[in-house]
């Protein structure tokens, strides 16, 4: 039947009794299964990590307007890395640096969600949020 209609036979379940075999035209087929796959590919989101610098004795409004830009890259749908580095001797102020991430975490809490506390790694105190999702 598959050599009359010029088409191929394509066993589909070789285990089945008896074994299942479809006609088809295979080369269409594998040229469905890679526009599938590209377009697959094409929808998944890629992940953008924005970075935000703060020192541990950052002034208010300083700390301000780094804030409306973490609020920006957030409903962009960007994961923000937030942290606080400490240079030469103001790793004295860790407790500042902790604050000063976790008063951030609560002021974006309506645009994201927290993905790492704030945890000191050599110089810098880094603190990961990831925004929420939109219905």
């Amino acid at each position: 039947m598959a050599r009359e209609q010029e088409l191929d036979l394509v066993e589909i379940a070789a285990k089945a009794v008896p074994p299942v075999c479809k006609i088809i035209d295979y080369n269409k087929f594998l040229y469905d299964q890679k526009k599938k796959k590209k377009e697959l590919k094409a929808k998944a989101s890629k992940v953008v990590v924005k970075e935000i610098r703060f020192g541990p004795n950052t002034d208010e409004h300083d700390y301000a307007f780094k804030k409306n830009h973490a609020v920006k890259f957030l409903s962009e749908g960007a994961k923000l890395k937030a942290y606080v580095f400490f240079k030469g001797r103001s790793i004295l102020f860790k407790e500042k640096g902790e604050i000063l991430l976790l008063k951030l975490a609560t002021e974006l809490e309506e645009y994201g969600v927290v993905e790492q506390m704030p945890k000191l790694e050599g110089k810098r105190m880094i603190m990961f949020i990831a925004p929420k999702k939109k219905k």
